[in-house]
């Protein structure tokens, strides 16, 4: 079984200098991070790998949850960073096959319609939430749109 967990960076600043790219988390993002990262390991939600945009919202979102986990630095990938759905899909088919429980940590509207697409379930995805999904299989290419199930959901 592979497990996904999908999070959307938490509450940014709506201004930066440098534009979109460069928003930090706002102290009410900061917050609500924590908050995520504190949910998780009650449910023993522990993902072998962290995956996130280089943008600094999406960076820092992981920072704080790879520091409350005890987790290595996250891995950054350019192409999550204003990507859609079916983007990111292709960035979760390609994860190696040693990792059964990963970590992607994005934007919207990508991370809302992939959890959709992924589920076949519409859930309001407001920043720093959390939603975890389970595919029956053991090989991350086969993992495509309706064949996963939610089976926790948090939103800070």
């Amino acid at each position: 079984m592979k497990k996904l967990l999908l999070i959307r960076h938490a509450d940014a600043v709506a201004y930066a200098d440098g534009g979109d790219f460069y928003r930090p988390l706002s102290e009410t993002g900061k917050k609500a991070a924590a908050k995520t990262a504190a949910f998780l390991p009650t449910q023993h939600l522990i993902p072998q790998l962290i995956i996130c945009s280089p943008a600094v919202r999406t960076v820092s979102t992981a920072q704080i949850i790879t520091q409350s986990l005890n987790l290595p630095v996250a891995k950054t990938i350019d192409k999550i960073y204003d990507a859609d759905d079916k983007t990111l899909l292709s960035i979760v088919n390609e994860i190696n096959n040693e990792f059964n429980f990963i970590a992607l940590i994005g934007h919207n509207p990508g991370i809302s319609y992939l959890s959709c697409n992924l589920s076949s379930e519409v859930r309001e995805v407001p920043p720093g939430t959390a939603i975890v999904l389970n595919f029956d299989t053991e090989d991350w290419a086969c993992v495509s749109n309706g064949l996963g199930y939610i089976v926790y959901y948090f939103a800070p």
